[in-house]
């Protein structure tokens, strides 16, 4: 019998559309991301294709989160009511089936303290697993002290909070992309240009000491860890050298850093986290419906690792992790 069939299977980065959401980004953005209708209805459906996809892969809960950019692309007034008016549109869905979705919280990180208000409102009052920053809020990262208060909140809650990519800063898609973005639509976003935006989060992260005051923060990174897993000790052995302060770049990651399989189904960049993080930090997502299900669960099928890992990556790490 399948593993994907005779055991739990949680997949943690699976995205909706709230239509209130999107009507908000077309009346205060100038650069409205242009998708695929088909893609949107799949988004703000959750009981038809989305159920029939997971029965059919044997995935039994999708933990939800807004589609990017989420609210992070919103004037700060704007961002705060809409990150509150998307929770609970999310939680509704999530009441409505329960046994099959749970949620991250969108997070308005134009105002941290609002932020940090909506996310305590959203898991202890809609029963939500945590909270998720969407790439750059406003073309600002989020790793500075004025944005601490979330993980502050992250942390006393106990949930975590999910790095999930954006669109790389404007400029940076002016100068590195643009000669080949005519040709090669997803080089600035899923092809290279998200992970570099997301790594570059997680290390700022890293270096600005909020886990040196936030001890037990806990990050997700999707896609396998954005190449960080794989850059582990190049990056630390760099920070070590004469010129900089003193920081354990690899400790800090290793230790409040976990991964998910979402969008990156490769067998080497699995067996490289599984070395360099454990398995017990690694989780199970797709990355739906930008992925199908079937490719993500047919490579895990056939993948040379033992049972007990994969159990562990399915559902045993999210379950402990999100109190499942």
């Amino acid at each position: 019998m399948s593993i994907l069939q005779s055991n739990k299977v949680i997949a943690i980065e699976e995205h909706y559309i709230d239509p209130n959401v999107t009507k908000l980004q077309e009346a205060n953005t100038t650069n409205t991301r242009i998708r695929n209708p088909k893609m949107v209805s799949r988004m703000e459906d959750f009981g038809g294709e989305r159920i029939e996809e997971m029965d059919a892969t044997g995935i039994d809960i999708q933990i939800l989160s807004i589609a990017p950019p989420g609210v992070h692309n919103l004037p700060k007034d704007i961002a705060v009511t809409a990150a509150k008016q998307t929770n609970d549109y999310l939680a509704n869905k999530m009441s409505q089936n329960p046994n099959r979705f749970r949620g991250f919280a969108a997070l308005p990180m134009q105002d941290p303290q609002a932020a940090a208000r909506e996310l305590e409102r959203a898991v202890k009052d809609l029963n939500f697993v945590g909270g998720m920053i969407h790439g750059l809020t406003n073309s600002q990262f989020d790793d500075g002290k004025a944005s601490w208060p979330v993980y502050e909140t992250a942390a006393k809650l106990d949930v975590p909070i999910y790095l999930h990519p954006g669109m790389p800063h404007h400029e940076v898609r002016n100068i590195y992309y643009k000669d080949y973005t005519e040709e090669f639509a997803l080089f600035p976003q899923a092809a290279w240009g998200y992970t570099v935006e997301t790594a570059t989060m997680a290390i700022r992260l890293v270096l600005s000491r909020v886990f040196e005051t936030i001890p037990n923060l806990k990050i997700i990174l999707g896609h396998l860890g954005e190449t960080l897993p794989f850059l582990l000790w190049r990056v630390n052995h760099n920070l070590k050298r004469p010129g900089n302060a003193p920081i354990e770049f690899r400790e800090v990651f290793c230790n409040n850093f976990y991964v998910t399989t979402s969008g990156n189904f490769s067998d080497p960049a699995l067996l490289c986290c599984m070395q360099e993080l454990g398995v017990d930090r690694i989780l199970f997502a797709i990355d739906w419906p930008f992925i199908d299900n079937k490719l993500g669960t047919d490579w895990f099928e056939k993948l040379a690792i033992s049972k007990e890992d994969k159990i562990k990556i399915l559902s045993g790490n999210s379950s402990r992790i999100f109190k499942l």
